[in-house]
């Protein structure tokens, strides 16, 4: 027991102690957090739609029809109507010809991750891909080619080094933390030229970009050159489970080998009723989106107003990066302490000394709520935020690794 005290301890001593915070109430862009109203600039809630009429009333209505669980995985008894219907609309939205539930965008990028590599494969994942994605890659036994991030020299050095063995490039479409965009033309080019198929991670472009928010694999126009394209339920979309877009063969096929679909309960009827429900609005009010865009664009200009560079990208996930982490935790908390929620994200879900508020804009923010937050964010992080930009330049001068790009996971093997 004292073993985990002294574990506990060391973690406060290092800034990566963690504890939950209690939101009361629906997810909207205003919420009671430990019974104090905040705005709240943390939510994947990009498009306003957990808290909507509509799907909340989709989700009790299924709740009354087919019950609150599945009760069973989809190859024993938990395969369901709505379950079909869901995949149907999906597939349709994305451009595929089917499309496979999953509990969650972890499961899914697990699943689909080992189903594709096998040990004595080689797959290629880029360095700041999400961490589901390097579980799924540990998962496959396969070995593991980290490429520098969105370096597609090195992606493509890797490629040929591994003399026909590569099964897999796998990268996020919107990176979840940093919020820039894949160059998915080329990886899909280079794909071609080696033989190897490619996976998408689209959960934070599902809803975000590209027309009528179909995400950044459609923004490339690149739905017949993506093998699997995985998307998330939860975040844009208001509800909770995930999907892996793809052809009808490939989809028979991670129905029979996913182990994360295979040996878990399928979705609750409910989860998956609001989704769709959130996905007929969607197409519905294209608008969303646009919004979406614009309120990420007020962020981005007004943060630059106020002293805080956040790079060149125009997602909805807006970093500003603080570096050391007991730094980005005290910022995180004078924010809340005057009404403004930006969680500090800190390792190991970012690389040490890059910890920063992960800002995440939502359509349903006015863009007063967003230029005083800039403005109170610009006076609290604008110091350390410069500190940093100053240690980074003289990093990337004196030829040291940069280790804020450096992820900490699988090592390159060819």
């Amino acid at each position: 027991m004292n073993e985990i005290e002294d574990r506990l301890e060391e973690l406060r001593r290092s800034g990566l102690y963690r504890k939950l915070r209690m939101v009361s109430g629906p997810q909207g862009p205003r919420v009671l957090l430990n019974g104090k109203p905040v705005l709240l600039l943390c939510s994947n809630n990009y498009l306003g739609l957990a808290d909507h009429p509509r799907v909340r009333q989709s989700a009790a209505d299924a709740a009354m029809r087919w019950g609150v669980g599945a009760g069973a995985s989809r190859l024993v008894s938990g395969n369901m109507t709505v379950h079909r219907r869901l995949e149907e609309m999906l597939a349709d939205f994305k451009g595929t010809e089917g499309c496979v539930l999953f509990g969650s965008g972890y499961l899914a990028n697990t699943g689909v991750v080992s189903s594709l590599a096998r040990e004595g494969d080689l797959v290629f994942s880029d360095e700041l891909n999400h961490a589901s994605i390097v579980d799924g890659c540990r998962l496959s036994r396969a070995e593991t080619f980290v490429y520098r991030h969105k370096d597609m020299d090195h992606l493509e050095w890797g490629l040929a080094q591994a003399k026909g063995r590569g099964a897999l490039i796998v990268t996020d479409g919107v990176f979840s933390m940093d919020g820039d965009v894949a160059p998915l033309e080329d990886i899909v080019e280079l794909a071609g030229a080696y033989d190897t198929r490619v996976m998408v991670d689209d959960a934070h472009g599902t809803g975000c970009m590209g027309p009528d928010g179909r995400g950044s694999v459609a923004a490339a126009g690149l739905e017949q050159e993506v093998d699997v394209i995985v998307g998330t339920l939860g975040k844009a979309l208001g509800s909770y489970g995930a999907f892996a877009c793809c052809d009808r063969t490939m989809a028979k096929y991670l129905v029979n080998t996913a182990r994360s679909l295979i040996f878990s309960t399928a979705l609750p009827p409910p989860a998956v009723a609001g989704a769709m429900a959130a996905l007929e609005l969607l197409n519905e009010e294209p608008r969303r989106v646009e919004r979406l865009a614009r309120n990420s664009r007020v962020m981005r200009e007004q943060l630059a107003e106020n002293g805080v560079v956040t790079g060149d990208d125009q997602t909805q996930i807006v970093p500003v990066i603080i570096g050391a982490a007991a730094d980005a935790m005290s910022v995180c908390e004078e924010l809340l302490a005057q009404g403004v929620f930006a969680q500090a994200i800190r390792p190991p879900t970012v690389a040490e000394g890059s910890s920063r508020l992960r800002i995440a804009v939502m359509s349903s923010h006015t863009k007063s709520e967003l230029t005083d937050a800039a403005r109170l964010i610009g006076r609290l992080a604008k110091p350390f935020a410069a500190q940093h930009q100053v240690e980074r330049a003289r990093v990337l001068a004196s030829g040291e690794p940069d280790r804020s790009r450096i992820y900490d996971g699988l090592s390159e093997a060819a």
